[in-house]
């Protein structure tokens, strides 16, 4: 079977999962009735069977296992959001309907040799500032949960730090594919450019309190550099610089104190200050009350779960047990309701995605194409670390989005985006050479 026809297998057995996890939603609902599941199923499919279609013209020998593993993710994630809220569930859908349009157009737009954004390198690297620093901008930035991350512009609403991601890795490619070299040599002139647009990105995440995007763009330009350059001295460096950096910020910002105190401390026994209203309050009542109650929420799940549609979260009066429950703790409402199985089949979903995008850099001739598609996968994968191991402690929690599952349109876009990146690589890499 073809590279293509294993796809449009696996759009279909995605479908299939789709549609038969919102049928368990919506026969869950005593007032709903599931007559409009096939409807759902055969919608979501024509969508895809789209993409697919796109992709056959304009990269037919790319990896075939990249847009069906994201069609899975997609499902879940708008059975989710449909879940926990109707209409933002809608709005989720319609978000996917643009995500999967900006990505034909991109696959179109790219199809002859996307290699062309080399030469737009720096144009990439300063756009991935300006981007980051709009928020920051008076009566523009939006501060949400204690950071500057969304830009309002009336009716539209984005947050620009997932497409500064893309540019930044955009950039670094192009940057590290022409100096590599000399990079592999030390010498400090050579780091200049490269330093000087992630310190100005880096700066800006911290000035706007957005400590998530600054750990993941961290780790990207680690990865990056080490890819390029092949020299472990340089990630050492890194690291050391990272934890110095940490420490200062520790020290300097009341945000990330609170932050690793949560992190290291949920509960308490006896009543702390609580910021949120002057008076004494345990902490998980308090500052840690998220971080604890979606940990009960994932032990509430057990082994196999209470069933799509049965989970509890909310309380008598209405009000959401677990605040921001549809962007930054949407995993722990997936525990609760498939369990430990399904969260780790969830969690396998974006390991095989992972997988298929190191492949693809491995198997990329170019230096800057495989910069590309180590950058984008090992972003896919730092993301998806950094928020599913904040809602489970294992790092600090963070504000940023679980790829393409959280609810936020900036967020799918720029994920289609990456994988368009991906596909053009990986057709690139595989198209035979005659």
């Amino acid at each position: 079977m073809t590279a293509r026809g294993r796809e449009l297998t696996g759009l279909v057995i995605a479908a299939l999962i789709a549609g038969i996890a919102f049928a368990s939603v919506t026969t869950a609902r005593p007032t709903e009735v599931s007559t409009n599941v096939a409807a759902y199923c055969a919608l979501f499919l024509a969508v895809y069977v789209a993409a697919h279609v796109v992709v056959r013209r304009t990269t037919p020998y790319a990896d075939g296992a990249l847009l069906p593993l994201t069609a899975a993710l997609t499902g879940i994630g708008l059975t989710v959001n449909y879940r926990l809220d109707p209409d933002e569930g809608a709005r989720q859908a319609l978000w996917v309907l643009v995500g999967v349009s900006v990505f034909a157009a991109t696959l179109v737009f790219l199809r002859h040799d996307y290699r062309v954004l080399e030469s737009y390198r720096y144009l990439f690297g300063v756009g991935a500032v300006l981007l980051l620093f709009l928020p920051a901008v008076p009566r523009l930035g939006e501060r949400v949960n204690g950071a500057r991350l969304w830009v309002d512009l009336g009716p539209l609403q984005f947050q620009p730090g997932e497409l500064a991601k893309i540019f930044l890795i955009l950039f670094l490619a192009g940057y590290l594919r022409e100096k590599r070299e000399v990079l592999a040599q030390g010498r400090l002139k050579d780091f200049g450019p490269l330093l000087a647009i992630w310190g100005a990105a880096m700066l800006v995440i911290v000035q706007s309190a957005d400590l998530g995007s600054a750990l993941l763009n961290f780790g990207i330009f680690l990865a990056m550099l080490y890819v390029a350059t092949g020299r472990a001295l340089f990630v050492a460096v890194g690291l050391g610089l990272f934890v110095g950096g940490a420490t200062l910020l520790y020290q300097a910002l009341d945000r990330v104190q609170e932050r690793v105190t949560i992190w290291l401390h949920p509960w308490t026994d006896e009543r702390v200050y609580c910021a949120l209203n002057g008076e004494l309050e345990l902490r998980q009542d308090c500052a840690s009350y998220q971080l604890v109650k979606s940990l009960y929420s994932i032990a509430n799940g057990g082994f196999s779960g209470t069933g799509l549609g049965e989970g509890t979260f909310s309380s008598t009066d209405g009000s959401e047990l677990i605040p921001y429950l549809r962007t930054d703790f949407i995993y722990s409402a997936i525990a609760q309701e498939i369990g430990l199985v399904g969260a780790a089949a969830l969690l396998l979903l974006f390991m095989l995605f992972v997988v298929r995008g190191m492949r693809v850099a491995l198997r990329a001739e170019d230096g800057f194409s495989k910069l590309l598609a180590a950058g984008l996968t090992f972003g896919f994968a730092l993301q998806t670390f950094i928020i599913v191991g904040g809602v489970l402690r294992v790092v600090p929690l963070t504000g940023i989005t679980l790829p393409f599952v959280s609810y936020g349109g900036t967020s799918v876009v720029a994920n289609f985006l990456l994988l368009a990146g991906l596909l053009l690589v990986s057709n690139r890499a595989n198209t035979p050479r005659y």
